[in-house]
């Protein structure tokens, strides 16, 4: 009974946790997010609205050279409120369910994503549409993000805010991926590290170290990006906006992919992923000992209480 009270209390030291650790490393990480979203609908081909970019390198120097240090920002304010109401809707999904965010299954954090995809993916199309424009678009840039939604929904109609919800499901399989081998490997550490040892009985937070977590933030990171990253190229490719003519490039996600398959063989699912990683892979890693060092001080000055 004392403990079950003990978890109730500490529910909300889960989202404060997981925001402060995720807005520190985004705002510094957006740079190469918008670069990842350009380079993914780069596909090679004439009268593209997206300037032509060699690597992740050249794109940052082009976009800061010709749009300012400003345009490595553009989107910046919808993707800020896309993961304060995704992340509020993981935790109110858990708080229905009675549960932490990390003691969810892999079925109901799917679950759970699904129906963060369904009420994000406008912000994510409009973030989109925001990082996509630049100097060569024809059509009148969006002046923000409510001028974005309302032009979308006045000249393309409201089901345009989701485009790419059918990739966006399949990419919900990332985030069940990801926080079940993270739990998963992470018990096995922790049993590694207690195998014959007298810390056997340990609490784990007190077993695991900040270089435990990098780790383990990188690897699970990497293993579940790696088969759901073609999803994220098809669902970005369809929230373009469309051409002069007001007609989408892409009908639908299959004709992603057989265009894509056509014109750059499988390199074409895996355009931006480098910046993808260098985001990912230190971010992971960064965001795990933040959260759980975090978790550990609200823990410890609860108890203190």
């Amino acid at each position: 009974m004392e403990a079950t009270k003990r978890r109730e209390k500490l529910q909300w030291e889960y989202p404060v946790a997981s925001l402060a650790s995720k807005f520190t490393f985004i705002t510094i990480s957006y740079p190469l997010d918008l670069v990842q979203t350009r380079l993914k609908v780069n596909d090679g081909r004439l009268f593209s609205q997206i300037p032509r970019y060699n690597n992740t390198a050249h794109a940052i120097f082009t976009i800061a050279r010709l749009e300012g240090l400003k345009g490595l920002y553009t989107g910046f304010h919808s993707w800020a409120l896309g993961i304060t109401i995704s992340t509020g809707l993981v935790v109110l999904y858990g708080s229905v369910k009675a549960k932490q965010i990390h003691d969810m299954s892999s079925e109901e954090m799917f679950f759970a994503g699904a129906l963060l995809c369904l009420c994000t993916n406008p912000i994510v199309v409009v973030k989109t549409r925001l990082q996509l424009q630049t100097p060569l678009h024809q059509a009148r840039p969006y002046s923000g993000l409510y001028d974005a939604f309302m032009t979308i929904k006045r000249e393309e109609g409201f089901s345009a805010l989701f485009r790419g919800i059918v990739p966006g499901l399949f990419v919900v399989s990332y985030s069940a991926i990801y926080l079940t081998a993270y739990e998963k490997l992470r018990k096995t550490i922790v049993d590694l590290k207690t195998k014959g040892s007298k810390i056997q009985h340990q609490n784990p937070d007190q077993i695991l170290n900040s270089v435990d977590f990098a780790v383990l933030g990188a690897t699970t990171k990497v293993a579940a990006k790696l088969p759901t990253y073609p999803f994220n190229v098809i669902r970005t490719r369809l929230q373009q906006r469309p051409d002069g003519d007001g007609i989408p490039r892409y009908r639908n996600s299959w004709h992603v992919v057989k265009e894509t398959a056509r014109f750059e063989g499988v390199r074409g699912f895996y355009k931006g992923i480098t910046p993808n990683l260098l985001i990912n892979i230190p971010v992971a890693s960064m965001t795990f000992i933040v959260y759980e060092n975090v978790l550990k001080l609200l823990k410890l000055a609860k108890r203190n209480d």
